[in-house]
């Protein structure tokens, strides 16, 4: 248990918190180094679910799939692949050359996908309770 009534569950390299209050249930994973996902982080695990990509790929498939709210700049997106490579989201699929120019195509792991699947599911608890009290605000 964590001060404050918080479950940790060691694993992966990271720890897996639920956190409990009483008006609040939630779980997030937090890894040595990265702390709470960050919607940019988000998003390039969600573009990698469907096919491995390359940074173009994730770049474009992050600001589409955000409605345009996450636009990633390639220091930005390749920075954060090296963190999620250490952490064991993602992984390089394979690497080829176009045009003379390196190109590595990245894959979401298992870890990566357990990983934005809680995500996913803490965003959309949180946004039954905002969806719950705007409905009760306006009665």
């Amino acid at each position: 248990m964590r001060p404050g009534g918080g479950l940790v569950v060691p694993g992966w390299g990271g720890e897996f918190v639920h956190e409990r209050s009483e008006q609040y249930f939630g779980c997030r994973y937090i890894v040595p180094g990265m702390g709470k996902m960050t919607e940019a982080t988000y998003f390039i695990l969600v573009a990698l679910l469907q096919e491995p990509l390359h940074g173009y790929g994730i770049i474009k498939q992050a600001q589409e799939q955000s409605g345009g709210e996450v636009r990633l700049a390639v220091g930005t997106l390749y920075g954060a692949l090296d963190r999620l490579a250490e952490t064991g989201w993602v992984r390089v699929d394979r690497e080829e050359v176009v045009n003379g120019r390196p190109r590595r195509y990245f894959r979401i792991t298992e870890e990566g996908l357990a990983a934005v699947r809680a995500e996913a599911a803490r965003l959309q608890r949180a946004a039954a309770v905002a969806i719950d009290r705007i409905g009760l605000a306006g009665a």
